[in-house]
């Protein structure tokens, strides 16, 4: 209750002090604005010993729609289709962000509605001309269960290189952890969420360097279920450089467990790619990288042995992405996954398309 009595003055005080500046707004032009993303993929599967699987899929057709009222207040939000309908639980249609934003200046604003915490380089920021391989990393589904959305309040601003976002917002379903796939089936994704105990995540970046985005981010939640209670927190680093025809990422995060048999979740992923393009002067960037990753939903149980190992992968992924036009991408990787429990082997090859206006 004090929280929300705090989040209350705060947004009261902002409203009072935005209204004695909206005589200075009188020239600014109001306005919508449409955007949105898109990724068409093919996807083959080959287990060591299973059948092999090939599918075509739209996999997301996003649309963006925003309105600015003046310089200060404006409305954003984003609508996604999930493999291309919905019907009989399959498919999805989600409404990821709907909020009303509030800029002060640069080093102040916030954000209330439906929004996205700030954990990791991709929950954010999604669209396929941002990543280099055509599925998004195994890490940011895993670990960070990407997209990560919900009902909540976001402060945000940056100051002297420094970009820092805190949100609260609603908390997770304990229920629907599993050591399979971590935190991920605990969003409650806005629909009549959990108000009795909020989700805490607070990131902060440095962007001094040009190209260079590094910092981390830390989350806690004392996650509610019917069954149990389960307070979770989650850590992690960050680090991408897009510059000088370099193309390099890095996550790590680890996340703890308050109960159940699975202690922690970890993992993380390192891309490197190089523009070669560039190389032939050419306009077209022709993106040729490499990719490891190694997550363990069940890193460490009190069980231990097997349990540790059933969900414990590796993979080595080389890709290629080709970038027409900065807004356009053409994606191919080819992966071997081994999952530590039996060293079974799974071949992957897929092709993709992508797309961000």
């Amino acid at each position: 209750m004090r929280i929300g009595n705090f989040l209350f003055s705060v947004i009261f005080t902002l409203l009072l002090v935005n209204t004695q500046t909206f005589g200075q707004d009188e020239l600014f032009s109001s306005g919508t604005s449409i955007g949105g993303y898109g990724e068409l993929h093919y996807n083959y599967s080959k287990p060591e010993n299973g059948n092999e699987t090939k599918t075509l899929d739209f996999h997301r057709f996003v649309m963006f729609y925003s309105y600015r009222w003046n310089e200060s207040w404006s409305f954003k939000s984003e609508v996604e289709l999930e493999h291309n309908f919905v019907s009989d639980g399959q498919g999805e249609l989600e409404l990821e962000q709907a909020y009303v934003d509030y800029h002060h200046a640069d080093w102040f604003g916030f954000q209330a509605g439906v929004i996205l915490p700030s954990i990791g380089l991709i929950n954010e920021f999604h669209e396929p001309p941002l990543f280099l391989s055509v599925e998004r990393p195994d890490y940011s589904k895993n670990i960070i269960p990407t997209t990560w959305f919900g009902n909540g309040i976001a402060f945000y601003g940056n100051y002297s290189g420094f970009d820092y976002k805190v949100t609260v917002m609603e908390g997770l379903d304990a229920d629907g952890f599993s050591a399979k796939s971590g935190i991920r089936g605990g969003r409650l994704k806005g629909f009549k969420s959990d108000a009795e105990n909020f989700l805490y995540n607070f990131r902060l970046d440095y962007l001094k360097v040009p190209g260079l985005k590094m910092g981390a981010s830390f989350t806690f939640n004392e996650a509610t279920g019917d069954s149990i209670n389960n307070a979770i927190s989650l850590f992690e680093i960050h680090a991408k450089y897009n510059a000088n025809n370099i193309f390099a990422s890095f996550e790590y995060g680890n996340i703890s467990y308050d109960k159940g048999d699975v202690e922690t979740s970890s993992g993380f992923y390192a891309d490197l790619g190089f523009d070669i393009g560039s190389m032939m002067d050419l306009k077209t960037k022709v993106v040729p990288f490499v990719r490891y990753s190694d997550y363990n939903t069940a890193a460490s149980t009190i069980t231990g042995g097997e349990s540790e190992q059933k969900y414990h992968a590796r993979k080595w992924m080389i890709g290629l992405a080709i970038f027409p036009i900065e807004s356009v991408v053409f994606k191919v990787d080819y992966s071997l996954n081994t999952v530590e429990l039996g060293d079974s082997e799974t071949t992957l090859f897929n092709l993709g398309v992508g797309y961000m206006f």
